[in-house]
């Protein structure tokens, strides 16, 4: 069962090369909206501090080769040996939708691994420092290309090991639960379908009582709930991209129109026109 695609075709991830090389002394890298980063330290050790961050630690030591993920916007610095600076590759990250994609909505503000411990990641690697050492005919397409490669076998392996990176509940939780996973891919895929508590546990192939559970135990919202949040995250996505809003109730698996305003305005506290014109980005959560 593929678990991630339907969701990176929806929202779509673009990675764009930051830095190649050892980084001597202290480098930051500020908090902006919309920008995440995705570090790879190659060889070296580091220190890492960070501003006062709900779930962070204000200093962070690597010892190891890693991946560092920064899926939302956070203040952080990189201190270096002095003599023996650190070699990395980093990324930056553009996801579609910026913190309100699902994705990182999903994901805790940092997230450290080990390179070892990502199964399949050293091929991908391997190619993506060959790139970035020797500069070729189109190697900054292909690096930026390898680096969201690397991006995904690290979701990959997140949505594996949920506890070992912090993830506790939300949507990423619940694509680790192989049954729960059939349900949550089954309303990624066709959200205009008229899903009910029934339907739902027939794709995880679990009774009603035991799959709506193991769902609120999981995701922390009731499967109606986060059937709810998902049409009206697409919702969200289609109107930014100017798409007629009855249209978008149709896609999305609203009644009409009007059932997708109503849907809007209590969850947002103005109709989808008024939401447009403020400018607003943002979106339901889902943990």
């Amino acid at each position: 069962m593929d678990r991630l695609s339907v969701l990176l075709e929806r929202f779509r991830v673009r990675a764009a090369l930051l830095h190649n090389g050892p980084l001597c002394g202290r480098t930051h890298f500020d908090a902006r909206p919309g920008r995440a980063f995705l570090h790879v330290l190659r060889r070296g050790t580091l220190t890492v501090r960070h501003r006062r961050t709900p779930g962070l630690a204000q200093l962070m030591e690597l010892h190891e080769p890693s991946l560092l993920l920064y899926a939302r916007p956070v203040f952080h610095e990189f201190i270096h040996p002095p003599r023996e600076g650190s070699d990395f590759t980093c990324a930056t990250l553009d996801f579609d939708g910026a913190e309100h994609n699902p994705i990182v909505d999903a994901l805790p503000p940092s997230i450290c691994v080990p390179l070892a411990r990502i199964e399949g990641l050293q091929p991908a690697l391997d190619l993506l420092f060959a790139e970035t050492d020797r500069v070729r005919c189109g190697s900054r397409v292909l690096i930026d290309r390898l680096f969201e490669v690397v991006f995904i076998q690290l979701l990959r392996w997140i949505i594996d090991h949920p506890d070992e990176v912090g993830v506790s509940s939300g949507m990423i939780a619940g694509l680790s639960d192989p049954r729960l996973a059939r349900a949550f891919v089954a309303m990624h895929r066709s959200p205009a379908h008229a899903w009910s508590l029934a339907s739902l546990a027939s794709e995880a192939a679990m009774s009603r009582s035991a799959f709506a559970q193991a769902f609120k135990r999981a995701a922390g919202v009731t499967p109606a709930r986060y059937l709810t949040d998902w049409r009206l995250t697409l919702a969200t996505a289609l109107l930014r991209d100017d798409r007629p809003l009855k249209q978008v109730a149709g896609e999305v698996g609203f009644a009409g129109p009007s059932s997708l305003s109503r849907a809007f305005k209590q969850r947002f506290g103005a109709c989808p026109r008024e939401w447009i014109g403020s400018g607003s980005t943002g979106g339901p959560s889902h943990g």
